[in-house]
């Protein structure tokens, strides 16, 4: 039934018109995406935190245009014990982010500076990163970073 539908994120990104080896001319004039948006037929994302999915969906209720917008977040994230948000992610000030960059203070120091030791950032979207991260903290492994990538069209540059 439609609650099994096997959807396939590489049809959706197939039938973007976001082209990846073009990056925008004007990125610094639109830090928020909204022209970039705006020229594409379509936003494919693929949440990881309960935050996010409110403030994504929030966001295109309060377009001033409308595009089609694409969710490929699994069920399992609903029951996945670190998929969680505090109540401080819904509130003012805060908005829908593209591209969730590592958490982990082992990994980064505490102004947002790179630690030394990282000798590798991984990008990733969805359970992935659950997974790659729940392996890192098995091997306790602190040279590898792990960013997500929530809108993956248009590409977040």
């Amino acid at each position: 039934g439609p609650e099994h539908s096997s959807a396939r994120l590489e049809r959706f990104l197939q039938s973007c018109d976001d082209d990846e080896s073009v990056i925008p001319a004007a990125l610094h004039a639109d830090p928020t995406g909204e022209r970039q948006i705006e020229q594409g037929n379509w936003i494919v994302a693929n949440c990881t935190t309960p935050a996010n999915y409110f403030h994504i969906l929030r966001r295109q209720v309060h377009r001033p245009f409308r595009k089609p917008l694409v969710i490929m977040t699994p069920k399992s994230l609903l029951r996945h014990p670190e998929a969680r948000s505090t109540l401080s992610e819904f509130g003012p000030g805060t908005a829908f982010r593209r591209l969730i960059p590592e958490t982990d203070t082992a990994i980064w120091a505490s102004k947002g500076l790179a630690n030394p030791a990282v000798r590798r950032v991984v990008l990733c979207s969805g359970k992935v990163y659950y997974d790659l991260k729940e392996f890192r903290d098995k091997l306790g492994e602190h040279g590898v970073a792990i960013a997500r990538v929530e809108q993956i069209s248009p590409f977040p540059f």
